[in-house]
């Protein structure tokens, strides 16, 4: 849907979130693998504001977001009617001024079009609501509608009557107001009330005493989710985990027991994934056609190619890219490392700051020495390299193509190509000497 010319967005986000019980401003918490806030933003952008105006408590002052935005202080913190009256002097008197909320991260593009649809076409509305119909209704305000279904009132939780408290449709919070009438409407509000506090609901009341038409328009309640507590963030994480794996299945993902598989916020996928149970996929992942990540592994800044396998029981982390078919497999921790297609660590291994080159095998229990406890090293293994089982491959090392590094290696120095690399003590074997060794380890405890 076009947007309105112009549309103002304000996001309070002034909040201090005390029943989150931290010292993180609660806007600031981690959902999906991003801030709150940069939900709510990231919608605000989406909708082509002609400004976007961010008023938060000044402990926020100096926040920094990848978004664009005005910061505006709102000190003290009266209620939302005085955080709106706050960003007044950045709103022109043309358009109309869309109020979302810095803790309500789970609102979709398309339930805003719906807003700005209804004033789209009834121009006359001074304010309108996105209202909802909860199955706990506790704690929210309700929405008065006339026999005509236009929007009379808002009345708060804790001032319903006991018939009110019957009334299904809720209050989301969210509104659009036009901007030619938002100041006359906050200059009018009143903080004759408990709290001492500016109720920006009210506006509603006022503006139909002044003769002016409301209206409301439902949207579906799982999207209003305001995040107070531990426990809300937990829900809204459920919810979002949903809407991410019925888009992935949509996508063409197979979700093996998608209930225990976890996306996070800017997480690519092709078709013809496979994902199995309890894989979890943090920031920065791309997964490309026909990749399979087995049971239990862990990923985060990692390009996956296509055909590529991980897993089961693997972590791959800090900018790894695999490229067509390669393979990761059980209990292999990648870092910083690039996998050539084709190229294989299926056991047991670190591989770390590392280029493994087309077709390389790295053998189980292998690790790459890429610290020395002051800076990293990196290490480059070539097409076609074989490491035998339990090497220490100490970085910085090149290993040519085709290479071969014999098992139990340490390896400090270069390997030319197509070279057999052997670093191990020789063996020596000494007769009977397993019987003398338990003999004289009996005789030290005396028996």
């Amino acid at each position: 849907m076009k947007e309105m010319s112009p549309l103002h967005i304000v996001v309070l986000a002034a909040g201090q979130g005390t029943r989150m019980k931290s010292d993180l401003p609660k806007i600031l918490h981690s959902l999906g693998g991003r801030p709150l806030l940069h939900y709510v933003l990231d919608l605000a952008q989406q909708m082509n504001p002609q400004n976007t105006l961010l008023v938060v408590s000044p402990a926020l002052e100096d926040i920094k977001t990848p978004f664009s935005h005005k910061t505006i202080v709102q000190y003290p913190a009266r209620g939302t009617g005085d955080a709106m009256k706050q960003a007044l002097p950045h709103v022109t008197e043309e358009g109309h001024v869309l109020v979302l909320y810095g803790d309500t991260p789970l609102i979709r593009h398309e339930t805003l079009d719906s807003i700005i649809g209804l004033s789209q076409s009834q121009p006359e509305l001074a304010v309108a609501l996105l209202g909802m119909r909860p199955i706990d209704k506790d704690g929210y305000a309700r929405l008065i509608l006339n026999e005509k279904g236009e929007l009379e009132d808002v009345v708060e939780f804790k001032d319903l009557t006991p018939a009110q408290k019957e009334i299904p449709l809720c209050n989301s919070g969210v509104m659009l107001i036009r901007a030619d009438l938002l100041k006359s409407l906050l200059l009018s509000l009143s903080a004759d009330n408990a709290a001492n506090e500016y109720y920006l609901p009210d506006v509603v009341k006022i503006a139909r005493q002044q003769g002016y038409a409301c209206g409301v328009v439902e949207g579906d309640a799982s999207e209003f989710m305001g995040i107070n507590n531990r426990q809300d963030l937990a829900k809204a994480e459920y919810v979002l985990q949903d809407r991410w794996r019925d888009q992935a299945m949509t996508a063409g993902v197979t979700l093996k027991d998608p209930h225990h598989v976890y996306f996070s916020y800017d997480t690519q996928v092709d078709s013809d994934i496979t994902l199995h149970s309890f894989v979890v996929l943090g920031p920065g992942v791309v997964l490309e056609k026909g990749a399979e990540i087995l049971p239990f592994c862990q990923l985060s800044d990692t390009h996956v190619g296509p055909g590529a396998r991980i897993g089961p029981f693997a972590h791959l982390r800090g900018g790894v890219v695999l490229q067509e078919k390669a393979e990761i497999g059980n209990f292999v921790e990648v870092k910083k490392s690039t996998f050539g297609a084709r190229a294989k660590a299926k056991h047991l291994s670190y591989i770390g700051d590392a280029e493994v080159g087309p077709s390389a095998n790295i053998g189980a229990g292998t690790i790459t020495c890429n610290y020395d406890g002051f800076h990293k090293a990196k290490t480059s293994i070539g097409e076609g390299v074989f490491i035998g089982s339990n090497c220490a491959l100490v970085a910085p090392l090149s290993i040519g193509d085709h290479a071969i590094v014999g098992a139990g290696s340490v390896v400090t120095r270069d390997v030319e190509s197509h070279a057999l690399a052997v670093a191990r003590g020789k063996q020596t074997a000494i007769e009977k000497g397993a019987d003398i060794f338990r003999e004289k380890r009996q005789k030290g405890k005396g028996l």
